[in-house]
């Protein structure tokens, strides 16, 4: 497998986690669930940081 497919993969993964974790935690009315948000969304916005960055 070349690099791409694995590094796509990868983020595809990442992706699907964090926004697990966004719904996960909005489901918890807690301090706990906003935390699970938060790093859900910094995970989505590192993602979309890194695919701009790609074809800039």
């Amino acid at each position: 497998m070349s690099k791409g497919i694995i590094r796509n993969v990868i983020m595809v993964i990442v992706f699907i986690v964090c926004l697990a974790l966004i719904i996960i935690g909005q489901k918890n009315i807690s301090a706990a669930g906003l935390g699970m948000e938060l790093i859900g969304l910094v995970g989505l916005l590192t993602l979309l940081f890194i695919y701009n960055h790609r074809y800039k």
